[in-house]
């Protein structure tokens, strides 16, 4: 298969023509310009380097895609996922796995359970998460992400943080015992 980046136009010339000097030479005077323009044209579609967004693409994007829950002092990475995932996050909207994508793209982790899976009232949920970022100092944010995302008769009740310690010398056991009484 042939590589369109790399290709020269002199392969691509029929043998009898690839000898004739004449159209050798034209060819080869015209390989860097083509050598540039396909270089180009790749940048034209900015959805082919959602990756490499700079910060100023990334910012201007997520206005153009009217990212809901977008704050320009977040880091690249962050913008780029969500610049990634607003056409997901649009058609979505209102679920609990949007809320739980966008928690995850921000917080690092996130799990939204549901006023009939832990016993709340109807209408509410809760978010777990055990991300340690998810602090008192971030519950604005935190709080503003959800709600951005979230059905608008949902209402965040509670937000949870796991915390989860790996302890390597903990060691427990159990007995069984089975018998009966005799009474003589």
């Amino acid at each position: 298969m042939i590589d369109i980046q790399n290709v020269s136009l002199l392969d691509l010339l029929p043998p009898n023509l690839k000898h004739d000097p004449k159209v050798a030479a034209a060819a080869q005077a015209i390989q860097d310009e083509l050598q540039q323009t396909t270089l180009a044209i790749s940048k034209l579609s900015i959805f082919d380097r959602l990756n490499t967004l700079n910060d100023a693409e990334a910012d201007e994007l997520a206005w153009q895609l009217h990212v809901d829950f977008y704050d320009a002092t977040l880091p690249i990475e962050q913008k780029r996922a969500l610049v990634k995932n607003a056409i997901r996050f649009h058609r979505r909207k209102g679920t609990p796995a949007a809320v739980e994508e966008l928690v995850a793209i921000l917080f690092g982790t996130g799990q939204v359970e549901e006023w009939w899976e832990y016993g709340g009232e109807p209408g509410y949920f809760r978010v777990r998460t055990s991300d340690p970022s998810a602090t008192s100092e971030r519950a604005k944010e935190f709080v503003q992400a959800v709600d951005s995302i979230k059905r608008l008769s949902a209402w965040l009740e509670a937000v949870i943080l796991e915390e989860t310690i790996e302890m390597n010398d903990m060691y427990y056991g159990g007995a069984l015992h089975v018998g009966d009484f005799i009474t003589i």
